[in-house]
């Protein structure tokens, strides 16, 4: 199946394989370009609420991730949380 080129490099730049995108690694790795880039806009824009809610319900989905690769595989949550530059949980 074919990606966008922003995907690929996303997971590329997170040192993931860029045909693996259902990995919760990779997932993770798009959710966090996502959060980063709607953080900026509402920072730019405060009383954008709708924007504010869908950011929430990201970060919410990207903890269940990492919750979820912190159990199954704990040497791939370090790597991650390290190279994305992310807080742990």
């Amino acid at each position: 199946m074919k990606y966008s080129k922003e995907t690929s490099k996303i997971i590329q730049d997170a040192g993931l394989d860029a045909s693996n995108v259902g990995s919760s690694e990779a997932q993770i790795a798009l959710l966090t370009d996502r959060i980063r880039s709607l953080t900026e806009h509402v920072k730019l824009h405060k009383k954008d609420v709708h924007s504010r809610h869908g950011l929430v319900k990201l970060v919410s989905q990207r903890r269940k991730q990492l919750k979820y690769l912190r159990k199954t595989k704990l040497d791939s949550y370090d790597a991650l949380i390290t190279k994305l530059s992310i807080r742990g949980l």
